[in-house]
């Protein structure tokens, strides 16, 4: 049996308190926010990496280090972002002072995804700090 670890139950009880905590201030997408996220999802459409690359936040860039490992982990990680069907931005919250724009994806095949964005202002601009792909929350009735 696998031991739980103190510190991946605060974690855990984190991330669920952020993708369940009700958006605060929620509004429609900044214009930046939007031109950032819509350009590096051109960029990925293209297979542009080193484009898609430099909308991401200085943290994002030293995690990966090279526009072909950020390549590889978007292929592998979130196809439905490299390769969209349409993409539609919803809500824009802050979250404990942190930006998180909500973004529906439809891929390829007719599927739905919503993911969020972390967003974060750098010296030249909105810059993407993360990306999460929400729990499917199954058949709205």
């Amino acid at each position: 049996m696998r031991r739980i670890t103190p510190a991946l139950c605060l974690v855990t009880a984190l991330l669920s308190a952020q993708l369940s905590a009700p958006p605060l201030a929620a509004q429609t997408a900044d214009p930046g926010i939007s031109a950032t996220i819509n350009g590096q999802i051109e960029a990925l459409r293209k297979d542009d990496f080193d484009r898609a690359f430099d909308f991401a936040s200085p943290t994002i860039r030293q995690l990966f280090g090279t526009a072909p490992n950020f390549g590889t982990m978007v292929r592998q990680g979130y196809p439905m972002v490299h390769r969209p069907g349409a993409v539609r931005l919803l809500e824009l919250r802050d979250v404990a002072g942190r930006l998180w724009q909500r973004v529906m994806i439809t891929d390829t095949e007719g599927r739905t995804h919503l993911l969020d964005y972390e967003m974060q202002q750098g010296p030249g601009g909105w810059q993407i700090n993360g990306v999460q792909i929400l729990p499917d929350p199954g058949p709205m009735i």
